[in-house]
Order: structure tokens, then sequence, then C-alpha cells
């Protein structure tokens, strides 16, 4: 048989018209046929091709409005790369199998770096001005050529602490040789102790300070 003599298949409807409209979400391709599908019993009486054939005819009406429906709704551009169609915002609330997860608690690092201001919060607003007072314990370290901090974790102040060479001053030698008031000790850990009862005295006066405050405002 020729391909002339055959038969071409019938052109089904674009339009496909139901008791009950669809309804559609075209942002999850949905459409919904609120009509009811033929009974149990019917479709048994059928043969197995008719009941194919009813089912097809059902789906295949459900995919055609839906195209019908993107087509004539929804935007459409070409570009380079082929035709895109933009989708509108979904309508249709989706059902959560398992509850929303709850919001997890900060630890302990993340609430003190949200207070100073540091890491992935150095640009929240509290931050902003505790961020400046970082800057602001920066100096230039000559010898380094980087600036570096002035005190706190390898900061300025404890500068020469670490050198396996110490130079002493005449005043120093002095005191060295009168064993720097005690057995046992040394330059090096002279001048961490220093600064240490500098830290405990500055400490002791913040204190003093905010007790006296406190007991002002009462008055």
């Amino acid at each position: 048989m020729s391909d002339s003599s055959r038969s071409k298949p019938e052109r089904l409807p674009i339009t496909v018209d139901k008791p009950t409209p669809y309804t559609f979400d075209l942002s999850y391709l949905t459409a919904t046929d609120p009509n009811p599908l033929p009974s149990t019993t019917s479709l048994l009486a059928e043969s197995l091709s008719d009941r194919n054939q009813t089912l097809q005819t059902i789906a295949r009406d459900g995919a055609q409005s839906l195209l019908t429906a993107l087509l004539t709704t929804c935007a459409i551009t070409s570009t380079p790369d082929g035709v895109t169609m933009t989708l509108p915002h979904s309508s249709t609330p989706l059902p959560r199998w398992k509850p929303l997860p709850k919001p997890k608690q900060p630890t302990t690092w993340e609430k003190f770096a949200r207070k100073k201001g540091i890491g992935k919060f150095a640009g929240s607003a509290k931050g902003g001005a505790v961020l400046e007072d970082r800057r602001k314990n920066l100096v230039y370290d000559e010898e380094k050529g980087e600036w570096v901090k002035k005190w706190g974790y390898k900061g300025k102040n404890k500068s020469g602490e670490s050198d396996w060479l110490v130079e002493l001053d005449d005043d120093t030698v002095k005191r060295e040789g009168e064993g720097l008031g005690g057995e046992g000790r040394t330059v090096r850990g002279e001048g961490r102790r220093e600064r240490v009862e500098r830290i405990r005295r500055q400490d002791r006066r913040q204190r003093n300070n905010e007790r006296k405050g406190r007991k002002g405002g009462k008055g």
C-alpha cells in the first residue's frame, strides 16, 4: 500500500468541553479534572481495547487543556537558545509530609560572634561599631611590615615574650643580678607577669568605676 493511499489519522479538537471546567495551576503544570470518571462497572463491561481507549481519551483531554492554557496564558519569549515560557506563581499550597523544621539554636560561638560583630556577623548594624573598635586595635609593625593587634592574641604588647634572645638594659641587668625579686624568675617571665598585672589593675579599676556608677544612679 502506497503512502498516498494511507488514511491520515483524525485530528482531534484543541478545545475540550467538559460539564465542569478544569482548574489549573500552571506553576506546577497541573490540570485538575473535577468530572467523575466512568464507573468501574461500566469500564469492566467494555473490552480491554475499548477500556484503554476511554482512559486514553480522558488523559488526552486533560493534557490538551493544560497545553492550551499554557500557550494562551503564559508569556513566551524567543532566545538564541530556543523558546522560553514564563510560568506564573503557584496558587496551590502543597501539603507537607513532615512539619516545618524548627529554627536552629545558635551556638555559644555564634552568640559571641553576633555580639562582637565578627565573622559572618561583621556586617551587622550592631557589629559596625565593634568592627570600628577592632580597627583601632591595629598598629603597624615596622619589623614585620604589616598591621598587627595592639593587644590580645599575638598582640604588639606581647612583643618579645617568645624571642629566644632578650636584650636587657642597665636597670634590668641590675635586677637580674638581684634575682628579679625571687628564685626561679626570668626576664621573659617577669615581662609576662607585669603585663598580666596591668590587665588585673585595669579590670579592678573598671569594676570600681561600674560600682561607683551604680551607687550614683541609685542616689
